[in-house]
């Protein structure tokens, strides 16, 4: 079988690591006509607790319960990161967010975070003869530094770092400017009404939510209000660009198509779709066909459009007869958060809900529910369906899909990622030796076996506006959490000799 094959070739071929990346693209790319295509959902805000198939009980999710039903479902997975920009830095890298400066959560007009020559997951797929597109919610910044021109040609964009084709949010639903782009390109834009965007001063003489709040469908509990479009006031300044301006209730049909119109182009090769969804992040406007279904107010009708689109995605791979041989991974970019700027009635219709499952904080938080998040990996041809405990990162697809593609990596790339293609596959349940989260605040911490190590930070404890327990201390945290998993009791006192073990080993890795 392909991945058997593919291991076995690259133990043989470990010499080739040491290879330039110029060297390397000049090599054939190995034969793709049995290499599984790739779908990575890649979701927003999704907590360990708001799916189903992790213990959800207010709310349903059947198409991504069918990938836990159909694959792997692992109880132990993290994001590199506790907020959006870093993990998919991560994710796509292979290099820990905390080494480089410039990847805490971008605004609206950054310039692109990932510089060119970095080699990327795309790159690798890319380099063993994929298609590679991305479609949906970037955060990765556009442009050069100083930001995108938003009425010509942006460069560099995704085209720039492995991808094919590309249709985005080229930030986030609720920061300007709020239009898609196209590989590189604003979707229409008439040139008669060019856009400016400015996140530190108004620009144009267009309404804000803290001036108009008369002419809001959806207002703002904290920030978020500037420029208003279709109703919701976002952040930062935007004027101009009236025709290209999405719709929010028609941006999951939108970005779901275009995945879909990608998986039906591209069905006679390998492919990978990096499918970075909207949902479940504010604004949470979903389409009225979803509102009201969830009884839970718009984040979990926003749950079952996301759900929905999903189960798109699997129709799709069914009907083309791709479902066997197709890698479908499903996956966060953090915890949960349920207020996060906007009146949506998340939390006065949570009810029983509980997002986060059995982990204390959230989006944000260095707290295990801020980056352990829900993983399912599905591959029927390869993969048993089961339950993995093991311990695994998210920056360590690159490393393992490097393994299953037989593809060597650039010396100096992805120092971070691992190959731990056994343990994605269900081969093996090793834990990962260590992993690091990242938080908002900017503090590390560190797991090693059944510990978790978080240093000092004097950063604010608690954050009123979104009720997160973000678990900055002024005094190191110790948590054994094979037996306190919710992180209740911080056993620091008790066991000096691991905590001064966990610190030790944390200021290596982040010396390397």
């Amino acid at each position: 079988m392909f991945v058997r094959i593919a291991v076995s070739v690259f133990l043989i071929s470990l010499c080739s690591f040491c290879l330039s990346p110029q060297s390397e693209s000049t090599e054939t790319p190995p034969s793709t006509s049995s290499a599984p295509n790739i779908v990575l959902i890649y979701t927003d805000d999704v907590g360990y607790g708001d799916v189903s198939s992790y213990g959800a009980t207010e709310i349903s999710t059947p198409h991504i319960d069918r990938l836990a039903e159909e694959g792997l479902r692992f109880t132990d997975a993290h994001t590199t990161s506790a907020t959006c920009t870093p993990s998919r830095y991560g994710l796509l890298t292979g290099q820990y967010p905390w080494r480089k400066d410039g990847t805490g959560i971008a605004r609206g007009d950054a310039a692109l975070i990932i510089d060119p020559d970095r080699f990327t997951l795309p790159d690798l797929l890319k380099q063993a003869g994929y298609a590679t597109s991305v479609v949906g919610k970037w955060h990765l910044g556009l442009g050069p530094a100083g930001g995108p021109d938003w009425n010509g040609e942006i460069n560099p964009s995704p085209l720039d770092i492995g991808f094919d084709e590309s249709f985005l949010i080229p930030a986030t639903g609720d920061r300007v400017p709020t239009v898609y782009v196209e590989n590189r390109r604003v979707v229409g834009l008439d040139p008669a009404d060019p856009i400016e965007v400015s996140f530190s001063e108004k620009v144009g003489d267009e309404p804000t939510g803290r001036d108009n709040p008369e002419l809001l469908k959806m207002h703002p509990s904290h920030g978020h209000d500037m420029t208003i479009v279709n109703g919701i006031s976002r952040i930062g300044y935007m004027t101009g660009g009236q025709a290209a301006r999405w719709v929010d209730e028609d941006m999951a049909d939108t970005i779901t198509a275009r995945a879909v119109s990608f998986i039906e182009r591209n069905q006679e090769q390998p492919f990978f779709l990096y499918f970075s969804t909207h949902d479940i992040h504010v604004p949470r406007v979903p389409h009225p066909r979803f509102v009201g279904k969830s009884g839970m107010g718009s984040r979990g009708d926003a749950m079952l459009q996301l759900d929905w689109s999903v189960g798109q995605l699997l129709q799709t791979l069914d009907s083309l007869q791709l479902t066997d041989n197709t890698i479908v991974i499903f996956t966060s970019d953090n915890g949960p958060v349920v207020d996060d700027g906007y009146h949506d009635e998340a939390v006065e219709k949570l009810g029983n809900h509980t997002p986060a499952g059995p982990f204390r904080g959230g989006k944000y938080s260095v707290f295990e529910a801020g980056t352990r998040v829900p993983l399912l990996i599905r591959w029927p041809s390869e993969i048993a369906p089961s339950v993995s405990g093991a311990l695994v990162s998210q920056i360590d697809f690159l490393a393992s899909l490097a393994t299953l593609t037989e593809q060597s990596v650039p010396s100096g790339a992805a120092t971070d990622s691992q190959n731990n293609l056994d343990v994605l596959l269900g081969d093996s349940e090793e834990n990962r030796e260590f992993l690091i989260e990242h938080a908002a605040s900017g503090a590390l911490s560190l797991i090693k076996g059944k510990w978790k190590y978080i240093e000092p930070n004097d950063r604010p404890f608690y954050n009123e506006n979104t009720d997160t327990e973000l678990g900055n201390m002024p005094e190191p945290q110790l948590y054994d959490l094979s037996a306190d998993q919710s992180e209740q009791q911080n056993v620091a006192d008790q066991h000096p000799e691991v905590l001064t073990e966990m610190q030790t080993l944390l200021k290596k890795i982040r010396d390397i």
